[in-house]
């Protein structure tokens, strides 16, 4: 064949082929364009294909184990949306960050409602463990296994630990009492990698970080750390921080507020390792549990881990601070299972004999109850929450719960209903 003639630009389009004109021109030629990938974090490193690959078998995997949990509680429980709870916290994306002056609205602690709250709390606090505590209780008895809050999780051997490393985790020691903002040192990231990450940690004195370094911190834990160990890094680490901040200053820092929302990212972890702890603990603080209550109801929370929080607060000793987070969770709407409707109602219903007035955080968590749920209680227990009406009344908010129970039409009532219209209809 003989060469293809090329045509001047001119020329084109003046009585020349199709076929031609193609191969004159350029029209279709490939480029290599060199698009420029995204970095993951501060780090100098690309996210190549093997990382991809590895980072969407991951969220696969977490979206069975999800789907298969679900099923597992209820089979009313619908699936929902995450937003903020499963975005990767160090994908180095700043799109959730608030501004410092915004980031959670000015609380204005009403003195009644806090003495009221008083009343409830525990009057002999257990005191609240560190990981400090945790690894002097090992150093003292060697040969044993500590038997932690959590008794699920390992326990990890004591071994010499080379004082070259040592001297290294000392100097990251002291990078992080004074940390800012740029970038962490390596050594620093490696420690959720590491088999005895808890005693190393230790050597960096948790304790004295900056605020700034303990987002950091979490943001790096909550992504490589399982759930369990998220987990007691969250109760060991994280929790007493907020609650030492917020008694000093009245107010949370602005870096550690966006610690707490980066801890959501493992939320099966956030609700074992803060919200658990910090009501169980009885010692709960109106503050607190409004702060925290914060970022459940800013965030997303995967259904099944929203229900059985609601399970576990509707059983335990009631403190004031329990209404708050018991309202915040009703808020999202979720369809609940019966068996935490029926232990939501129970819980209401152990006040009938109460003495004591109630905060109206505890009423106001009533009327979101009935405005959210009447649908899904029984005959029953309809007329069992109105007789306690009868006996814990607010002047504002119980004629509106009486309201809602009495306009409710009950789950029995509409299964009656239903059964009687496929019988019509056959």
């Amino acid at each position: 064949m003989g060469k293809a003639k090329k045509f001047k630009p001119s020329e084109i389009g003046r009585n020349i082929a199709l076929a031609d004109q193609i191969e004159a021109t350029n029209a279709v030629k490939n480029k290599n364009r060199n698009k420029e990938r995204n970095r993951i974090d501060d780090d100098d490193d690309f996210v190549n294909a093997d990382l991809s690959k590895k980072i969407l078998k991951a969220a696969r995997k977490q979206q069975t184990e999800l789907t298969d949990g679900v099923a597992s509680v209820s089979a009313s429980l619908t699936s929902t949306i995450f937003n903020d709870s499963t975005s990767d916290p160090d994908d180095g994306s700043e799109k959730d960050d608030l501004e410092p002056d915004t980031y959670y609205d000015t609380i204005e602690i009403n003195e009644d409602d806090e003495e009221a709250l008083k009343m409830f709390m525990n009057a002999k606090p257990g005191k609240t463990r560190t990981l400090a505590d945790i690894i002097k209780d090992k150093i003292t008895n060697k040969q044993t296994e500590i038997l932690t809050q959590f008794s699920d999780v390992e326990t990890l051997k004591l071994q010499n630990i080379d004082p070259r490393i040592k001297s290294m985790y000392e100097g990251v020691r002291d990078v992080l009492k004074k940390y800012r903002s740029g970038k962490l040192p390596k050594a620093f990231k490696m420690i959720p990698h590491l088999q005895n990450w808890e005693q190393i940690l230790y050597i960096t004195e948790p304790t004295t970080w900056s605020a700034a370094a303990m987002y950091q911190a979490t943001r790096i834990f909550a992504s490589n750390l399982k759930e369990k160990m998220a987990q007691r890094f969250y109760n060991l680490v994280l929790l007493p921080r907020i609650r030492d901040d917020l008694a000093e200053y009245k107010r949370l820092n602005f870096h550690l507020y966006q610690a707490l929302r980066k801890a959501l990212f493992k939320p099966g972890a956030f609700m074992k390792g803060i919200l658990l702890p910090i009501l169980e603990a009885g010692d709960c603080t109106l503050r607190e549990a409004i702060i925290v209550g914060s970022v459940l109801a800013r965030n997303s929370v995967p259904v099944l881990h929203s229900s059985a929080a609601l399970l576990k607060i509707a059983e335990m000793e009631y403190t004031g601070a329990n209404s708050i987070f018991l309202r915040i969770l009703f808020d999202k709407k979720y369809a609940l299972p019966y068996r935490v409707v029926d232990s939501v109602v129970f819980h209401f219903l152990r006040f009938h004999n109460e003495t004591r007035l109630l905060p109206v955080l505890w009423h106001q968590a009533f009327l979101t109850f009935v405005q959210r749920y009447k649908a899904d209680i029984s005959t029953e227990q309809r007329d069992a929450l109105l007789e306690l009406l009868k006996k814990q009344t607010h002047s504002t908010i119980t004629p509106e719960i009486r309201r809602e129970l009495q306009a409710a039409t009950c789950r029995d009532i509409e299964a009656n209903e239903n059964a009687s219209n496929m019988m019509t209809v056959e």
